[in-house]
Order: structure tokens, then sequence, then C-alpha cells
């Protein structure tokens, strides 16, 4: 089985939609586009090379593949980001006819959940999802996810599309890797752990006393 991992930027509230751009994604009215752009370093910029900086294949929303086949297809082969998710294959999730101009890109409708099962217990490379917002509550629903590459910045907008969304069930993950770039933005890795472990707390007698009074 391969693993599926969703890549995403997030403000501390949570917020998915439209991290890099005014225009990116408007719905809901959204008007903070591009808020990650001032946080993006050169730290940034070397982990998200490294995290694609292997075979991979793309599992996209329409919304994201609409984004992506209107600016990878052009970028040169000297961009690195360019180089891997041209050569990827994309699948992308839409229950539109999707062009397939833009070189190896497979359409998914009708069971999603299944077929995406189907996928990852196939031979190949690790499956990567990015933005996506709707297709991951999708994926959230069904346990989908094996781990989150997650960057979370230093920015709360109050509005806008969450990662953990209606989809998200009750869930344990471990941390994996965590470091802070230079511009504050927390970079974690967490792998699916089972789940959720529920205990009980009771306050020692002396403080429920304090409480009382």
């Amino acid at each position: 089985m391969r693993k599926l991992v969703v890549l995403s930027f997030i403000t501390l509230d949570g917020v998915m939609q439209a991290p890099g751009g005014r225009e990116e994604d408007l719905s809901g009215g959204f008007k903070y586009g591009g808020w990650s752009v001032q946080y993006f370093d050169d730290v940034l910029g070397k982990v998200m090379t490294e995290q694609m900086g292997h075979p991979l294949d793309l599992l996209l929303g329409r919304k994201t593949y609409d984004i992506f086949a209107a600016y990878w297809p052009r970028a040169g082969d000297d961009d690195p980001a360019a180089r891997v998710i041209n050569r990827a294959r994309k699948y992308v999730v839409s229950h539109r006819p999707v062009d397939l101009g833009w070189k190896t890109t497979v359409p998914i409708s009708g069971d999603v959940a299944e077929k995406i099962k189907q996928l990852k217990n196939e031979d190949g490379p690790e499956i990567q999802v990015h933005g996506s917002g709707n297709l991951i509550q999708t994926l959230l629903k069904n346990d989908l996810v094996d781990e989150f590459w997650l960057k979370t910045f230093p920015v709360a907008l109050g509005s806008g599309k969450r990662l953990f969304a209606e989809g998200t069930i009750p869930a344990g993950f471990t941390l994996r890797e965590s470091k802070i770039s230079p511009s504050g933005v927390v970079v974690s890795s967490y792998a699916r752990a089972g789940e959720v472990k529920l205990g009980s707390f009771e306050l020692p007698r002396s403080s429920e006393g304090a409480t009382r009074r």
C-alpha cells in the first residue's frame, strides 16, 4: 500500500484557503488571498523542495487542478517544482469533464473514496495532496490520509476554508518532525496513529476546595 500525504499551508486558526495569491480562490467572498507570501523564506522553500524531491503522484480537487494546470505546464524545467509536478501522474477529482491536455492527467469521478482506496492499494510512488480543501474533507471522512505535512503561519484570519472542517473524524496522530522557520512558520509532520484515547481528570481535594471558595 502506498502512502497518501496531505501538504497544507494553514493559518493559526486553521484556514487553508488561497495562501498564494489574491485571486487564487475567492469562493465564499474570501478576501485575504495571499496571506502566506510575506512569511515565505529560504528555509520554507528548502522544506518544500525536500518534500517534493522524490517520485510522487498528485491527487487534486478540481479547483486546485485548474490553478496548477494554468501555471505549471508553462514553467520551465529549470524550476525543480515544475519538473516534479509536470512529470507526476495527476489524478483529478471532478464531476465535470477534464481537459486531459496536461501530460499524464487521470480523471476520477463516481465513488471517489472507493477509487482512492484502490489507488492506495496499487504499486506506485507516494500520493501527495496539495490545496484541494473540498477533496480533503472526503479523505478525512473516509480515513484515507496517512500523514499531514503542515506549515502553520503566524496569522489568523477568522474566515475561510479550513483544513479540518466538516469531514473531520476523531483520529490520533503522532508528531514525526517539527521545526520553525526564521519568519515564524511552524513546519510539522504528523502520522496517523490509531483512535483518540480519552481519559478522565479529577481535581485534587485541595484544588476542589479552592475552586468552591
